[in-house]
């Protein structure tokens, strides 16, 4: 199993509030890319959000290969967003992309 840092973009459509932002960095926890060499070297943060209300996903996934990598990290960033009261509605995702090969975490 190799370890992934996955990139996932989206848009905030109607803005974040600091408290949904709260919930959404604790619902993304378990997948900070902090946890392995490249995301704390890098200093990745799991949720990056931009002036104009597009943001980015890191997230740390375990997989056999990279598409199913990308499934997975799609799969959590779904299940985050929900978590902090977003749909793919209020916040639309695009493609997962592979950023960085970790096989061994701290």
């Amino acid at each position: 199993m190799t370890t992934y840092v996955i990139s996932v973009p989206g848009t905030f459509t109607a803005g974040i509030e600091a408290d949904t932002r709260t919930r959404l960095a604790r619902a993304l926890r378990p997948a900070d890319p902090h946890g392995t060499r490249m995301g704390s070297a890098e200093d990745l943060d799991a949720l990056s959000v931009n002036e104009d209300n597009t943001f980015t996903l890191r997230l740390t996934v375990d997989a056999d290969t990279g598409p199913h990598a990308e499934e997975e990290a799609r799969r959590l960033a779904d299940s985050a967003l929900r978590d902090a009261g977003l749909d793919e509605r209020s916040a639309p995702l695009g493609p997962a992309v592979i950023t960085g090969i970790d096989s061994e975490i701290r």
